[in-house]
């Protein structure tokens, strides 16, 4: 069997695999239609979770990971630090740092402080998927491990932009990197960038639009 993952809108992905439907950071304008075996949500803010999207496609036995501060928008999370793991019906989810030390809100005040969000691997029929959350390129991302796909911020203001996204695709070196959050802006800058420096292959995808892995 093999894994789909189809871009909905900005940071917002449906996967397939395993037989299950995994859903990551539904926002207002994702159209998720498909039933979901699992949610996983990065952080609370609204261009990441939206209840309304959440709730059109959970069901009861829907395990919905999503880190504390989105307790108060989601009904029954399971949250997980980093570091910490769960696996469900054969898939793991384990959870990762996701923060920003350089852009800041107001001084001092990181628009992600962390330990507000996470971003999470994936990892289902064999492979690794990564979703970075928003997140700075940070110094935890030389510890991933081997990765299949990487799903990379690379809009800027809240998160990297492409010359970072693309210095942390090079650290990472998945086999696949999918920018994401990119808020329109043009990523050829970050496919340039990658495929000149590294062995991964970079895979833009309009909303709607999904990516095979065999």
């Amino acid at each position: 069997m093999s894994v789909s993952i189809k871009l909905l809108a900005h940071a917002a992905f449906q996967i397939r695999g395993g037989g299950k439907i995994i859903y990551t950071d539904l926002e207002e304008y994702s159209d998720p239609v498909e039933k979901a075996d699992i949610i996983l949500v990065t952080h609370s803010h609204t261009d990441h979770c939206d209840p309304a999207k959440i709730n059109r496609v959970r069901s009861p036995s829907t395990v919905i990971i999503a880190p504390e501060d989105c307790r108060s928008k989601i009904r029954d999370i399971t949250p997980l630090k980093p570091g910490e793991s769960m696996t469900i019906n054969g898939i793991k989810v384990k959870a990762v740092h996701a923060y920003n030390y350089k852009r800041f809100r107001s001084p001092g005040k990181p628009y992600h402080p962390k330990g507000m969000g996470v971003g999470y691997l994936i990892s289902v029929e064999g492979k690794t998927i990564y979703h970075a959350g928003d997140t700075d390129f940070i110094p935890e991302m030389k510890e991933l491990g081997t990765i299949d796909v990487a799903l990379l911020p690379t809009g800027d203001t809240y998160t990297m932009d492409v010359v970072e996204g693309a210095e942390a695709a090079l650290t990472i070196s998945p086999h696949i990197a999918i920018p994401m959050h990119t808020w329109g802006k043009d990523t050829t800058e970050f496919k340039k960038r990658v495929e000149a420096g590294s062995s991964t292959r970079v895979v833009v995808l309009k909303e709607g639009e999904e990516y095979h892995l065999d």
